[in-house]
């Protein structure tokens, strides 16, 4: 039976909630994927799954690949811009990305949280031949990056345990911190700072500075970073942190925050 459990009852999953549980399935894992494997993640019969995507397909929300996988569609790409353009803090800090990424000369990023993970919302790429790996639309594991501890620096000290104990990972290069009250602890040091530096924690070799974008109330909306290769931090540590410093203070300012 095609059912779910709610308050000790089973009811019927709509339509439209099994079209969210495909499109959060794809979203999740980061990369295309079989109906079978999206039937088997969800709970759902595979032939009402084959129904969903052959409904979505056929709108223009997924993407049916040569392999017989599908990814999210060119329709949904839109509806994220028209979503992105409505939010006055991404409007501003993008502007701000520009000028940062500008006046040193590297990648900047703005990054908010999403759910567990930290999400690239938008990125200005500098103009030398470093490349990220995480690009616009990354999800990232909060304990992996310096953005991500100061999303979430603002909340409660057990909240912020009981967060990073179910979502801590390790990262490819072994260095990110795992602990959950080191980290908790880390996450409002670093935002009572304004700032959390991390060093091949999730790449080697690659470095983050990051400076939180508070609201009126003190929570950390987004970040603004750079990420740059690590021995220029150690070059230039200062220089870096007071521009990544401002050019936050300047987003708090024109949105009223500061």
């Amino acid at each position: 039976m095609d059912a779910s459990v709610k308050d000790g009852r089973r009811t019927r999953v709509s339509g439209i909630d099994r079209a969210l549980q495909v499109l959060d399935v794809l979203r999740e894992e980061g990369k295309p994927a079989s109906a079978y494997a999206i039937a088997k993640a969800v709970g759902a019969p595979l032939s009402t799954v084959y129904s969903i995507i052959d409904d979505l397909v056929d709108k223009r929300m997924l993407q049916r690949r040569s392999d017989g996988t599908v990814w999210l569609g060119a329709r949904l790409y839109h509806y994220g811009l028209a979503y992105a353009q409505s939010l006055d803090v991404l409007d501003v800090a993008t502007h701000e990305m520009h000028d940062l990424c500008r006046a040193v000369g590297e990648t900047v990023q703005i990054c908010g949280l999403d759910d567990d993970h930290m999400i690239v919302l938008a990125m200005a790429d500098g103009p030398g031949h470093f490349r990220v790996t995480s690009r616009v639309g990354t999800r990232v594991p909060l304990n992996w990056t310096a953005s991500g501890r100061l999303l979430v620096g603002h909340r409660p000290q057990d909240e912020l345990v009981g967060l990073y104990r179910r979502s801590v990972k390790l990262s490819p290069t072994g260095r990110a911190e795992t602990d959950p009250a080191i980290l908790a602890e880390q996450s409002r040091e670093a935002l009572a700072d304004r700032l959390c530096i991390q060093m091949s924690e999730s790449d080697f070799s690659v470095a983050c500075i990051a400076s939180p974008i508070r609201d009126s109330a003190g929570a950390c909306t987004a970040t603004i970073s750079i990420v740059l290769p690590e021995h220029k931090v150690r070059e230039n540590r200062d220089g870096y942190v007071a521009a990544v410093q401002e050019a936050a203070a300047r987003i708090e300012a024109q949105l009223g925050w500061q």
